[in-house]
């Protein structure tokens, strides 16, 4: 962890969500187009400084109700991402790190009503795979291999999820993925 984001990460305690970074604020949204680049895994769980981020990082999807957020959303630009895992009862909150996208499916559809934390009051249509083959590291650094599924908001979207917090991380948001669909944007409230 640099030190610009240990400043980030150690601003507050874990009780503290962090600010959301924004698309219509030009810094804000320059960041957000940035490569994110991957986190060393080794002793990630005893390392404090990236449990911390990871607490204020639930924290802060918690109080901004959302189904996932990168750390890019709120000023570090690495490999991390938390996702719900709408596929499971509990709904668990998934911690993502240097995620992979390894295979996927060649069908594709438009999910509908795509939206982000960063582009408040805008939703739209966005083109994604129905399942995808993923790799990711957990906080606890265990190596994960998994497929994830999604094919509409009414039954399972975690794949969705997880594309849509992966773009995040080669700094694509969803808007720029709306046309692939001929999709409109609208306000969602």
């Amino acid at each position: 962890m640099t030190n610009k984001e240990k400043t980030i990460t150690n601003s507050h305690g874990a009780d503290t969500p962090f600010r959301v970074l924004q698309t219509d604020n030009y810094d804000d949204s320059l960041f957000l187009r940035q490569k994110s680049t991957d986190i060393d895994v080794k002793n990630i769980a005893e390392n404090k400084d990236w449990q911390h981020f990871i607490e204020r990082l639930k924290l802060t999807l918690a109080v901004e109700s959302g189904v996932g957020i990168a750390a890019p959303q709120v000023g570090v630009a690495r490999n991390l991402f938390l996702f719900i895992r709408i596929d499971r009862a509990n709904k668990a909150v998934q911690v993502a790190i240097n995620p992979r996208i390894v295979n996927y499916s060649d069908e594709t559809f438009c999910f509908e009503g795509d939206g982000c934390l960063s582009i408040p009051d805008l939703a739209g249509s966005t083109k994604r795979h129905k399942w995808i083959d993923v790799e990711y590291y957990n906080e606890k650094g265990d190596f994960i291999k998994e497929r994830l599924y999604g094919a509409s908001r009414e039954g399972d979207f975690t794949g969705v999820i997880f594309q849509h917090e992966f773009d995040h991380l080669s700094g694509i948001l969803f808007t720029d993925r709306l046309f692939d669909c001929a999709a409109s944007l609208h306000r969602s409230k």
